[in-house]
């Protein structure tokens, strides 16, 4: 095949899911020219499984997301149609913003963006290969022999790298949702030297609507919380969002899976890859847990101008007569039809120790990975990923330093510092215990946390930050008045009617917050910060109710900042060192820590192994 030149340019970005969007409006933001290599136009920003954005671990991603100056909060605070907040009636820490999105509107307004973003072009093409010079990236080629030169590159290709799809006993070569897969970029990054292993992720049925009968089924209504972007300030009202609907599996159901498991593609052979642990097929729950008489399943709608509902829960491989027989044994689901039947989907992904806490490889420089492509599963891990290798890349390329975002910074940092420090088996989802800071890191400071940095960075916008500037300010005025005396009466009153006993004369309102009154209590009896924002409210009353556990959380950050500013040589010979075990000296010379901290996080790196390499440095350091 004849090559031909498609042009000089700053970066590539290969795909354009979730990370692919991310990463390529992160680049062209900075002012770099992108091209955006996309299999079908008409797949940019897809929701392939569940039509939301956020949920537990996940709501916060998104915010951290937007906070940087990224686009998903945006797009899917613009396509909602309910909101909730999950965990509400736990602790700040774990409560999690989850929405119902369209989903075809989150595509066409994610692709709108991207066609109205400077500097960047969109491209139908497969990319075939990668060109490297010298240990540096020079371009992509694509399937037709198209080379777009470049100095960066970002593989975001999702579950479309060797995509098979498999229901029941027919196995197709296919990416998700009929959309074509990619056949070709695999054998260029073995030979780049990635380690490359297969993945497995499904998804349910999507039933017609006007089949379903929804009237005997537990509601579950829209909340009215606070929006994922900072730069809007609220949430449609209640009435107007659209609800989805709680039912259950029941015995009926489990029977039809227990007695047909040989035609269950997990459990027959047909499908050996490994599969997510926390979002398991319906075969693998009532298999698992046998005990449990039932599993709750959510009925969500797909889009506004669509009769196809999604049935959250009910993941299968099932074949197609079985699929029907077992959702019409569900409460409401007794004469449903299917529009677009189940299916599991196997694809490549690469195995993340070999990439560095940027994202890019560790072997070819200018080369970064994101997404689904590094092990991970959820829109959300991937948008986050898409960004950070984005304007990794848009930092390299204009001579400025990386960002590495802390594990005590963002949800972020303890995402790719777990792909890159410790590697994953399965398909990997974010969650609020992965997370040693988590009281530090919650949804509402994350703006607090990120918003400097990302504008530090040119992301985030003059618009973003003078936003960011007034909420700042706005906090600060919130918490400066809860530290004002309030009056005495009222809250004697008010302390009395929750069983404590009376106060001391000059209490303040952050002392009534510490005595466990809601700031919504407070706002109502006192009339205090009625319109300040939800979340700065929220913040607010987090900071004065946990600052004993906040400082503490934040002294063992420190602690861990003096480890990581502990750099480890890259041309160390861990053989060489003694006292080190054998299994230490392995996963070292294996991941290569860049620092005493990430070398901690190893597993198999005992504190014993750390105290021997302190001394190896310490003695280095006076041998120079």
């Amino acid at each position: 095949m004849n090559s031909f030149s498609e042009g000089q340019y700053d970066a590539v970005v290969i795909g354009a899911g979730h990370a692919g969007c991310e990463a390529a409006l992160a680049l062209a933001r900075t002012g770099l020219s992108t091209v955006m290599l996309t299999l079908n136009p008409d797949s940019i920003g897809f929701m392939p499984c569940n039509p939301s954005v956020g949920g537990t671990a996940k709501g916060h991603l998104v915010r951290e997301i937007d906070a940087l100056g990224g686009e998903m909060g945006l797009v899917a605070d613009r396509t909602a149609l309910q909101y909730r907040m999950l965990n509400a009636g736990k602790g700040a820490a774990v409560q999690s913003l989850r929405a119902q999105t369209d989903k075809n509107r989150y595509h066409t307004e994610m692709k709108r963006v991207l066609e109205h973003t400077e500097h960047l072009r969109i491209v139908q093409g497969e990319a075939a290969d990668i060109l490297t010079e010298g240990g540096r990236v020079t371009g992509v080629v694509t399937s037709y022999g198209g080379v777009f030169s470049c100095r960066a590159v970002v593989v975001a290709t999702g579950v479309y790298l060797n995509a098979r799809t498999i229901t029941g006993e027919v196995v197709k070569e296919s990416g998700p949702n009929g959309f074509a897969r990619a056949t070709l970029l695999t054998k260029a990054l073995l030979r780049l030297g990635y380690s490359v292993r297969r993945f497995k992720t499904g998804t349910p049925a999507r039933l017609d609507g006007r089949t379903v009968d929804v009237t005997e089924l537990a509601v579950q209504p829209g909340e009215e919380v606070y929006p994922f972007s900072f730069m809007n300030d609220k949430v449609p009202p209640r009435e107007m969002q659209t609800p989805c609907y709680l039912t259950y599996t029941n015995r009926e159901t489990h029977a039809i899976i227990l007695d047909n498991l040989d035609r269950a593609p997990l459990y027959n052979g047909a499908i050996s890859s490994t599969g997510p642990r926390y979002c398991p097929s319906i075969e693998t729950k009532v298999v698992r847990f046998a005990d449990k008489e039932r599993h709750q399943l959510f009925l969500e709608p797909e889009g506004a101008d669509t009769t196809e509902v999604y049935v959250q829960g009910m993941s299968t491989s099932l074949p197609h007569d079985l699929q029907k027989q077992m959702y019409r044994t569900v409460k409401g689901l007794e004469h449903c039809e299917i529009v677009r039947y189940a299916y599991a989907i196997e694809y490549d992904c690469i195995d993340t120790l070999d990439v560095l806490p940027t994202l890019e490889s560790k072997k070819v420089k200018g080369l970064y990975t994101a997404g689904q492509i590094n092990g991970t599963s959820g829109y959300e891990e991937a948008a986050a990923q898409g960004l950070i290798a984005g304007l990794n890349a848009s930092l390299a390329l204009r001579g400025r330093a990386p960002l590495v975002l802390r594990r005590d910074q963002a949800y972020i940092g303890v995402l790719i510092d777990d792909l890159v420090t410790k590697g994953t088996d399965e398909p990997y989802r974010m969650m609020t215990s992965r997370a040693e800071y988590r009281l530090s890191l919650r949804q509402d400071n994350a703006d607090e946390r990120l918003t400097q940095i990302g504008y530090d960075c040119g992301l985030v916008s003059g618009e973003r930050y003078r936003k960011f500037l007034a909420r700042k300010q706005l906090r600060a005025e919130a918490a400066a008045l809860l530290e004002e005396r309030a009056d005495q009466k009222t809250a004697d009153t008010l302390v009395q009617k929750h069983g404590q006993p009376p106060l001391s004369a000059g209490v303040t309102y952050a002392d009534l917050l510490r005595r466990g009154i809601p700031l919504d209590e407070l706002s109502e009896v006192f009339g205090i910060l009625a319109d300040t924002p939800a979340d700065v409210r929220l913040s607010c009353e987090t900071e004065i109710r946990y600052a004993g556990y906040l400082k503490r959380s934040r002294d063992e950050a420190e602690r861990a900042k003096k480890m990581e500013a502990s750099p480890l040589p890259e041309d160390i010979d861990y053989a060489a060192i003694e006292g080190l075990r054998l299994e230490a000296r392995e996963k070292l010379a294996r991941i290569r820590p860049l620092s005493l901290g990430q070398a901690e996080r190893i597993s198999g790196v005992s504190p014993a192994d750390i105290a021997v390499l302190m001394v190896y440095l310490s003695a280095k350091k006076k041998a120079e």
